[in-house]
């Protein structure tokens, strides 16, 4: 009988959920900047990497329904990105955890020594950061102002730069 927690490998879509403080940034600015980060007009070619919103409540539906329909207009285009309530959300594997952190070999090597544990790796909103910049991400004008406070070895910190200004 096959395992139950078993899924085949088109049943999932790849999402990732951002923990967010209404404060200093509110769920419409994400949307803002989620629609500008994509083609929304794409048909998604599987259902693993198709883009899509997921809401927790009534109100993020609504708003994301509104920002949809504004793309639509403005843009004058049909927006294949789906709006669908949040089921259920499964962490990725460890090993896709902190992806270019972990296979950039001096990297991860010091990496670890900060987070021996693959759970305060996953946890960490400055792994987050640092693996963002290590994947070709980062902007060069916060890299600098925030390089030091990271308490990286200067190899490290080179190689960052590195990635940042090539």
């Amino acid at each position: 009988m096959p395992d139950p927690t078993y899924h085949r490998l088109g049943d999932h879509t790849e999402v990732f959920q951002i923990d967010y403080d209404p404060r200093l940034i509110s769920y419409k600015e994400i949307l803002d900047i989620f629609w500008v980060s994509h083609n929304p007009s794409s048909k998604a070619w599987s259902r693993q990497y198709m883009a899509m919103i997921l809401y927790h409540d009534q109100n993020q539906k609504q708003i994301a329904q509104k920002s949809k329909e504004i793309v639509e207009k403005e843009q004058g285009i049909k927006v294949q990105t789906e709006i669908q309530p949040l089921d259920k959300f499964y962490l990725a594997e460890d090993y896709h955890q902190k992806y270019y952190l972990q296979n950039t070999d001096q990297l991860a090597f010091e990496i670890k020594t900060y987070y021996p544990d693959i759970e305060d790796l996953t946890n960490s909103t400055v792994a987050a950061r640092l693996n963002g910049i290590a994947g070709g991400y980062g902007d060069p004008k916060i890299l600098e102002r925030e390089l030091d406070e990271y308490g990286l070895s200067p190899q490290v910190k080179k190689i960052l730069q590195d990635v940042v200004y090539d």
